[in-house]
């Protein structure tokens, strides 16, 4: 028979707490109606109590509002009444949440008394959300990286996504800039250029998609509970677009009770470059008590340049600016219902293209023309969750709307200066409905359907700034007018309908072995269209293209895992699982072109040991087999321009290792290493023409091999003075542009660290921090301007930084 739960998974610690207060101190508590999980954590972040709870179903159970001056004690028993569980004591500052047993009839019988049940330390709270069914980790069959929000400073979360990539060994991205960049995860890394494919890598704010045909917009990550990143293919709950993982955003919600908010602000110098600096203010208002509050987000962004273009005597010529903000409305007109109002506005301008040439230096190119870039994103999402005991009714709904802006400097030999523009208008409606039963132990299961419909237009131009018109062609049939006049080329436009209906349920046939079996049904209707087509291509071929990429399919992904925990302490499991990504409509210089689907099918064997934050010692280590058909890339094609083609099969073999090691109650030390051996094991034709025969044909992107290292000390300094240090030093190791020998050259093989100390004294925080301690100039990406794909290009990390920051809770 399934066995009760043994070990605790939540625990609430507040980790800002340098010395916790007594039980019986009261304290100024204030916690919103919801669920008792998220209660309890709360709790433990305002008293510094440590607060375990023994059975996961208890974690869904609804909870009431609770403020006002009260001891942990009497706050943990408001939010319990009625609930059917009960507080064990662990210590003078420790409780566990137990479920109340039912009163039994004395017994008849003679015999000595049981003796209580021993006391053990509650361990760390991991749940891992994203898995849609709140898993405690011990029992998610898979790779997963945890951040919570003590681990995301505010320098970070100015950072944005770059701030993930260093702490996620698994993950890596091109570095064309923000706004512009493709994540990667597990290796399953498609292309270097950004076209009309869908990511590889969903990305979502809570339950809301971000990104569809379209790169990683680069939110900031400011107030945020936390960041999830499951390694894929996560096909079965997330469906296209997730062939290697998802990366989930938690924001904090509004606080329905307490006012309150974050005021914080940084000042950065690069070593060869423009200083920099990031502000930020965020905003929790209570409007009507313990049911209605809205919580806002604002923060503004500077990234001082440091690439100098010799040609055009510019120094410092990629400055970038970012600004934006984010509101959520919260609504609980009961204790059962939340409703949540959600808008992300962020645009980012950047003046220039931020790669250099090294014939010219190290931080130094040529370039006849600015490449300027713009991103502009906008998001609104209604959530809507109901909660019944241990079953919840989740409802998200969106729209996005993406407009990504690039410029390319397109001059050739004895031209005049031209300047090649795209484009990108992305648009996405989803809805997404599922019933949820958190059972015991983490068993359970989960039932949802989804819609999708998603826009990808692609509008291209070219601009020779000459001062009249030019007979060469930089693009076949598209003219050189002069005089900064711009001649449309041809463009495409591809249009998605998904409807799916999605399931997953965890079982456990005998004790300490879990079975998880899954499956998603997906009917696509796709669509494309060629937009301002040019002269040379024949309206017959247009048409051929388009009615073949005017079709409707259905496609079923399955997954199944078998877990281990037979073994206190020790996670074992096996997992199977695909994901797909639709086709769509492409054009090269002379063709519209069709492309078709491709599949990732992954086996993947794992051990987990201890957890991390809980255990003295905690190990995690993966090996995984990835079969990747008719692989989508988006290419370059003649003269330079971004076009889709299916490339080939793949095959993909991923070894991953990571130990936590916490010797000292302050100390933590971890490091992890990632191993890839990805092979285009059977090329197209198309393809195999570009390679000579000697040639790796390695799958482009994803180093070969990465690893990290990093340390984290908290000390109390005093009663109300703390003192945190970290350090990492995370290494990137070789890769390839592409696939043939014009994107095959080298990049990557350097070493990326940073260090961060802050005191906090109250509600004043202070850091500073130095970002690229060695002034490593590195190649994070061998591409510049597609249309002279043979210059030697590099795009450096960022100089040395320094940043000193200043933080103010109130």
């Amino acid at each position: 028979m399934p066995r009760h739960a043994d070990v605790l998974f939540v625990t609430a610690i507040a980790l800002a707490a340098v010395s916790p207060a007594s039980a019986a101190d009261r304290q100024m508590i204030s916690i919103a109606p919801g669920r008792l999980g998220e209660a309890v954590i709360a709790l433990g972040h305002q008293t510094g109590a440590s607060i375990g709870i023994s059975d996961q179903s208890l974690t869904a159970l609804p909870t009431p509002a609770v403020h006002g001056h009260l001891s942990s004690e009497a706050a943990l028993k408001r939010l319990l009444r009625g609930t059917g569980a009960t507080l064990q004591r662990i210590d003078a500052n420790s409780w566990r949440v137990i479920r109340r047993l039912p009163k039994r009839r004395p017994s008849l019988a003679f015999g000595p008394p049981q003796p209580p049940p021993a006391a053990t330390p509650p361990p760390a709270e991991i749940i891992v959300t994203a898995s849609k069914r709140d898993l405690p980790l011990p029992r998610y069959p898979g790779m997963v990286e945890a951040i919570d929000y003590g681990a995301i400073t505010s320098g970070e979360a100015a950072s944005g996504t770059a701030s993930l990539l260093s702490r996620v060994a698994s993950l890596s991205s091109t570095h064309a800039g923000p706004g512009r960049n493709k994540l990667f995860l597990r290796a399953i890394a498609d292309s270097a250029v950004a076209g009309p494919t869908q990511a590889t890598t969903g990305q979502y704010l809570g339950d809301m998609r971000l990104n569809y045909a379209a790169p990683d917009p680069d939110l900031r990550l400011y107030d945020m509970q936390g960041v999830e990143v499951l390694e894929g293919p996560q096909g079965t709950l997330y469906g296209a677009g997730s062939l290697g993982g998802i990366i989930r955003m938690i924001p904090n919600p509004p606080n329905l009770t307490r006012y309150g908010g974050l005021l914080s602000a940084g000042f950065s110098a690069t070593q060869h470059g423009d200083p920099g600096g990031d502000l930020s203010a965020t905003l929790n208002l209570p409007i009507v008590a313990e049911r209605l509050a809205l919580r806002l987000v604002g923060y503004g962004v500077r990234e001082g340049g440091y690439i100098d273009d010799v040609q055009r005597n510019r120094d410092d010529v990629n400055r970038t600016d970012i600004y934006g903000g984010r509101a959520t409305l919260r609504f609980a007109p009961t204790e059962n219902w939340i409703i949540d109002l959600s808008g992300v506005y962020q645009h980012i301008s950047g003046d220039d293209a931020q790669y250099a040439d090294k014939t010219a230096g190290h931080l130094d190119r040529a370039s006849s023309v600015a490449q300027p870039y713009s991103s502009d994103y906008a998001l609104a999402n209604l959530r809507v969750e109901r909660q019944w005991s241990d079953l919840r009714f989740i409802s998200s709904t969106g729209f996005v709307r993406n407009i990504l802006s690039e410029s390319y400097d397109a001059t050739q030999p004895n031209t005049p200066a031209s300047l090649f523009r795209q484009h990108n208008r992305v648009t996405i409606f989803s809805t997404e409905n599922r019933l949820v039963r958190d059972l015991e132990n983490g068993l359970g299961w989960i039932l949802g359907v989804s819609y999708l419909e998603s826009t990808s237009t692609i509008s291209r131009s070219l601009t020779s700034f000459g001062m009249a018109p030019v007979a060469a062609q930089v693009i076949p049939g598209v003219p050189l007018y002069g005089f900064g006049m711009p001649a449309t080329t041809t463009g495409v436009r591809n249009r998605i309908h998904e409807a799916t209906l999605f399931g997953e349920a965890s079982f456990e046939p005998i004790a300490g072995l879990v079975a998880t079996l899954g499956g998603r049904v997906t009917n696509s209707r796709l669509s494309g269209q060629a937009i301002d087509p040019i002269s040379l291509l024949s309206s017959a071929e247009i048409a051929r293209a388009e009615a073949a990429a005017d079709r409707n399919e259905t496609m079923f992904l399955p997954s199944l895992s078998l877990l281990s925990d037979a073994i206190p302490g020790l996670t074992l499991y096996a997992r199977f699982q695909q994901g797909f990504r639709p086709g769509g409509l492409a054009v090269d210089d002379q063709h519209v072109l069709r492309f078709s689907n491709d599949r990732a099918s992954t086996l993947e064997l794992g051990i987990r040991k201890g957890l991390a934050g809980r255990d003295p010692i905690a190990i995690s280590a993966n090996v995984a087999y990835t079969d990747w058909r008719d692989i989508q890339a988006d290419v370059i094609d003649r003269i330079g321009l971004p076009a889709t083609a299916n490339i080939g099969d793949g095959r993909i073999y991923t070894l991953e290792g990571r130990i936590a090691v916490r010797p000292l109650p302050g100390l933590t030390l971890d490091g992890s290493i990632v191993y890839n051996d990805s092979r285009l094991s059977r090329p197209t034709p198309y393809v195999r023409a570009l390679a000579i025969a000697d040639q790796s044909m390695t799958l482009p992107n994803v180093a070969n091999l990465g690893g990290r290292l990093a340390i984290d000390y908290r000390s109390g300094i005093s009663n109300d003075i703390s003192l945190n240090l970290n350090g990492s030093a995370r290494y990137v190791g070789k890769s390839r542009v592409g696939i043939g020998p014009i994107l095959g050259r080298n990049q990557g093989d350097y070493f990326d660290t940073a260090v961060t100390a802050s005191l906090a004294r109250g509600p004043v925080q202070l850091s500073l921090s130095l970002s690229n301690i060695l002034d490593s100039s590195g190649n994070r990406f061998s591409l510049g301007t597609p249309f002279n794909l043979r210059g030697d290009y590099v795009t450096p990390l960022r100089p040395r930084t320094l940043r000193v920051g200043i933080d103010f809770a109130f």
